[in-house]
């Protein structure tokens, strides 16, 4: 099975090799129709403290590292 790629904004740096990184998804509720925003917080793994509050960024799953981090950032997204 692969590893699943996720895309969002990192919102919070403050810990160690760790930034929090927020995940929003849209779908179509199913009875009325309209597409609905959720999001979600992410833990992950940022091993050289490299990324900031407000970088986009792509996290993939991974093997659990603490109790809360399962994601490690992949890499930063480029904004055009």
């Amino acid at each position: 099975m692969p590893k699943r790629i996720l895309q969002g904004v990192v919102v919070s740096d403050k810990q160690d090799k760790t930034v929090v990184v927020k995940v929003e998804r849209r779908f179509t509720h199913p009875l009325f129709k309209k597409t609905v925003r959720r999001t979600k917080n992410y833990h992950a793994h940022d091993e050289a403290n490299k990324y900031k509050v407000g970088d986009e960024v792509r996290i993939t799953e991974s093997a659990p590292i603490s109790r809360l981090k399962r994601w490690v950032v992949l890499d930063e997204t480029v904004q055009a």
